[in-house]
């Protein structure tokens, strides 16, 4: 679970007590199926919701799998489960947490992780977006515990390769307490946005969350590679894409993060450069370690392949996108399109400070971006409210918002 904070909260009156590991011990992790059905046996004897987190190994593997899961329920207690050794014996998990609530923070990332392995919620109940819509600027695990149940919990070790085996005792502490107070956390939540009229709008966003459909993959995804800014011609991207996918083909067959095995800035160091001789690949930064002097020849053979591309086969300079341009831009393409999104900036702030709300989750701003860009024809609330809908956004967002986006879109033409 990703505890990094993102705003500032309100304090708690007095200090927050540490809590530095589970109240009952920390409990041993199930590897073994006999020891999953006696896990799932005491989890269906629980009651309430089911506390449920993940850990991941974001920066060291290639896929974004679960490599432990975390689950709590009243009555019944922690348990940590390793997923990768039970993968195909998951039944009697999944029988269990199929059937009941859950409790997440920030749900959208581990519920894709969870969905591989057969376990998806029936509902759910995410404390992150709870804390954002009933107004807290911090919404981080550990400051919305801190905040609103008086504890500070062991921080440190999201980031961590939680492939690794055996995990270290301070470790399985850490991912324990992540499940410890979620359930009590989301009463405190719940009481709060059903006090300032909003906790219909949250199990809105949670359904909208729980049904959410995959990704699908990007276009050209080689185009997000850090620092690519600086390649101005097409060879140069082509050679660009030659790297990465290349690096990403070698990535998948190894399950390791990409930028383990190359750095987005050696991929841009070496486009710059052009080298032509092993010697002069390794001279690069990155390039002349151990490691990479294994790969010479691979990466070399990427970059005199992307120089013989034909013409017809080179990437364009310019990126196709369907949507607006960027709004900094609109000004000289269409002042009107402008001027409607400064009104609509304007009202969507308004009503977001009035509602305590982040304005990101009034409103996607890619939809207003959108929906100014090129505004139907027909500017009433009513047609508005069809075009925000027809976007994703939820019947609360669109009550709220549609009458102030039609007027914005009236002003600014």
């Amino acid at each position: 679970m990703d505890n990094a904070d993102q705003g500032s909260g309100t304090p708690g009156e007095s200090a927050p007590l540490p809590l530095t590991e589970p109240a009952e011990g920390t409990p041993d992790v199930i590897a073994d199926s006999g020891e999953l059905r006696a896990a799932c046996a005491r989890l269906a004897e629980g009651s309430g919701a089911l506390a449920v987190d993940t850990e991941r190994a974001s920066g060291y593997r290639y896929w974004p799998k679960a490599y432990l899961v975390q689950i709590r329920r009243e009555g019944a207690g922690t348990f940590l489960i390793d997923p990768i050794p039970l993968r195909d014996q998951l039944a009697p998990l999944a029988e269990v947490m199929n059937s009941v609530e859950w409790v997440l923070h920030a749900a959208s990332q581990d519920l894709p992780c969870l969905a591989e392995l057969g376990l998806r919620p029936p509902s759910l109940f995410d404390t992150e977006l709870a804390g954002r819509l009933a107004g807290y600027q911090r919404v981080a695990l550990g400051t919305l515990v801190e905040s609103l149940l008086g504890y500070r919990l062991e921080k440190g070790h999201s980031a961590a390769d939680w492939s690794r085996r055996p995990l270290p005792v301070e470790w399985l502490n850490y991912a324990a307490l992540d499940v410890e107070l979620l359930v009590p956390l989301r009463a405190k939540l719940e009481a709060e946005l059903a006090a300032s009229g909003k906790l219909d709008w949250a199990y809105q966003e949670f359904e909208a969350v729980r049904t959410a459909e995959p990704p699908g993959p990007r276009a050209e995804p080689w185009r997000r590679t850090s620092g690519i800014h600086k390649i101005r011609t097409a060879r140069g991207l082509a050679a660009v894409r030659a790297l990465w996918e290349e690096r990403d083909e070698l990535a998948r067959r190894r399950d390791r993060a990409p930028g383990r095995i190359l750095p987005d800035s050696a991929i841009v160091n070496a486009v710059l450069a052009d080298p032509r001789t092993p010697a002069e690949l390794s001279k690069l930064p990155v390039f002349g370690g151990r490691v990479q002097r294994r790969h010479t020849d691979r990466w070399l053979r990427q970059l005199q392949h992307a120089r013989t591309l034909p013409e017809a086969d080179l990437p364009n300079t310019a990126v196709s996108n369907d949507g607006p341009p960027p709004p900094n831009r609109w000004a000289d393409k269409d002042p009107d399109a402008a001027a409607r999104l400064a009104a609509a900036k304007t009202a969507l702030a308004d009503l977001a400070e009035r509602h305590r709300l982040p304005v990101e989750n009034l409103l996607l701003p890619d939809l207003v971006r959108r929906t100014c860009w090129r505004p139907p024809s027909d500017t009433s609330a009513e047609s508005v409210a069809t075009v925000l809908a027809a976007g994703g956004a939820r019947p609360w967002q669109v009550a709220l918002t549609a009458e102030a986006l039609s007027a914005a879109l009236r002003a600014g033409s």
